[in-house]
């Protein structure tokens, strides 16, 4: 999958880290570490376990970083390697990432707009941020990861469909269902806080 150019800072960093520039690969491993944490820890949830995948993912990024193409952002290309070695892991292990039961690429008109669930807003409050902090860590690994990455880092769908490899209604259709099912048990909580 082809998304948008490279910008030119991912190009002269690439650039510097393959022609083996002092301190090039750890300007390239601060710049993203932050990304591939979150990406790891969102998927395995054990700190001992991040830690060693996010050296494993930077290990891979050092070694195949002559196959990056500049046709995606350096993020997004990261961010994949971040997500497959984390996806390897919970396979190994025999975790489910995500829950079986309905079809992935459903997409019903009425799940392509916005469910009108403010995440944002949900969080003002202390009571229901922890409720939903909760209420997150209690999904499974993918859409943990879905979650955080549109949420709380920003990505935007596109690129989470090329860290990922799932269709980009793949991850609307999750994305709706996870903001429902929130939804749902948050307000089952603040029944019960009532």
């Amino acid at each position: 999958m082809t998304g948008n150019p490279a910008p030119t800072d991912d190009r002269a960093l690439v650039d510097a880290v393959l022609s083996r520039q002092p301190g090039a690969f750890e300007r390239l491993v601060r710049e993203y570490q932050g990304l591939c944490w979150h990406i790891i820890q969102r998927m395995v949830r054990h700190p001992d376990d991040t830690r060693e995948l996010c050296q494993e993912a930077f290990l891979r990024v050092h070694q195949c970083l002559h196959q990056y193409r500049h046709e995606s952002a350096l993020k997004s290309w990261i961010g994949q390697v971040a997500y497959s070695v984390a996806k390897r892991h919970l396979e190994r292990k025999r975790i489910p990432i995500v829950e079986a039961a309905v079809d992935e690429d459903a997409l019903s008109p009425l799940e392509a707009v916005s469910d009108g669930f403010d995440l944002e807003a949900a969080c003002a409050d202390e009571e229901i941020a922890a409720g939903l902090h909760a209420e997150i860590e209690a999904l499974p690994p993918l859409q943990r990861t879905l979650l955080t990455l549109y949420h709380l880092e920003e990505v935007p769908i596109g690129e989470i469909a090329q860290m990922t490899g799932l269709a980009e209604g793949t991850i609307k259709s999750h994305l709706f269902r996870t903001r429902a099912r929130l939804r749902q048990r948050l307000e089952a909580r603040l029944g019960e806080i009532a």
